[in-house]
């Protein structure tokens, strides 16, 4: 059977924790900064974890991560 692939937008948005849990980063932090204020920036910068409805989802576009 061949090797299934993994989502390429996946692989660099998502990380594995060792407990299994899915790590991401918040979105809305690349452009327009100007008018956000920062308290909002600072808060975009720490990261997060997916929730448990779409972390099956995840893991299954990031096979050999997971």
């Amino acid at each position: 059977m061949p090797k299934m692939k993994s989502h390429s937008g996946a692989k660099k948005r998502f990380k594995l924790t060792a407990t299994g849990k899915v790590k991401r980063y918040s979105q809305g932090k690349s452009h327009i900064l100007a008018k956000k204020d920062t308290k909002r920036k600072r808060r975009l910068r720490t990261g997060t974890y997916v929730s448990e409805t779409q972390e099956k989802t995840i893991k299954s576009l990031i096979p050999y991560k997971a």
